[in-house]
């Protein structure tokens, strides 16, 4: 969706709350929280289960540090970072950041994550390839969003990755959606006026990750409120968080 004709954006319908648990698949530490963190505070304080996972440990996010250091102060940072909105499992996938591919190996060690967790609902990064015409999108982000879509589905399939399939882990073909957040297709949202703070807080929590882009002057509350005040303005709300849904459902 272009919004540079000056039309006004369409309104945002809200996003599904009829439901339990769900698994946030990203790249990268600091991926949820550029956005949509605020929304996972919202739905742990209603009691729903969130877990993270994080497909790669940003070790190469930072120019000064040597991988070796960086992927574990990020992973610590990550784990903080998450228990601010509610989250207290975090899974960390390893694999290489940076360089990660779309393709059958991400696609099965994301199936066997959503079989491991048994989700209601998988959330995941705009993997489009920009960001609604301000910048390229990461190659880490597309790969991860796309084999995210293609792995819920793998995930209900006994005989995909059916080597995985030992001892309790079961397919699982019970995800209703996949949201993408922050994608430029998005025309669903969620109210985060009540939890905004809490997802400004949770990208504070990534201290290391911003002081080595040398951010020196980076306001996490001001970068975040632009978009979410946009946003909210297409909910009528004061901060909103948006999601492109897929329909895992047949004819839905």
């Amino acid at each position: 969706m272009s919004l540079s004709d000056d039309r006004p954006a369409p309104a945002l319908q809200p996003v599904r709350e009829d439901w339990d648990s769900a698994l946030c698949v990203v790249a990268h530490p600091d991926d949820m929280e550029f956005g949509a963190a605020a929304a996972v505070a919202r739905w742990t304080r209603q009691g729903k289960r969130i877990v993270y996972c994080m497909v790669t440990s940003g070790e190469a996010g930072i120019d000064g540090l040597h991988p070796a250091q960086c992927g574990p102060e990020r992973e610590a940072e990550q784990v903080e970072s998450a228990r601010i909105v509610g989250v207290d499992v975090v899974d960390f996938l390893r694999q290489p950041d940076g360089v990660l591919e779309y393709g059958v190996p991400l696609r099965r060690v994301i199936a066997a994550e959503v079989r491991r967790h048994r989700p209601d609902i998988v959330i995941t990064n705009n993997f489009r390839e920009g960001w609604g015409g301000r910048a390229l999108n990461q190659a880490d982000h597309i790969a991860t969003g796309k084999a995210t879509l293609d792995a819920v589905r793998d995930a209900g399939n006994r005989w995909i990755f059916a080597d995985q399939l030992t001892g309790d882990l079961e397919p699982w073909d019970a995800v209703l959606e996949v949201w993408a957040a922050g994608s430029p297709d998005a025309g669903h949202g969620v109210d985060i006026t009540e939890t905004f703070e809490l997802g400004v807080d949770s990208l504070r929590a990534h201290h290391a990750y911003i002081e080595g882009l040398g951010w020196e002057h980076f306001d996490p509350a001001e970068f975040l409120g632009q978009a979410s005040r946009q946003a909210g303005e297409r909910m009528g709300v004061e901060h909103a968080t948006t999601f492109e849904v897929f329909s895992m459902g047949w004819g839905d």
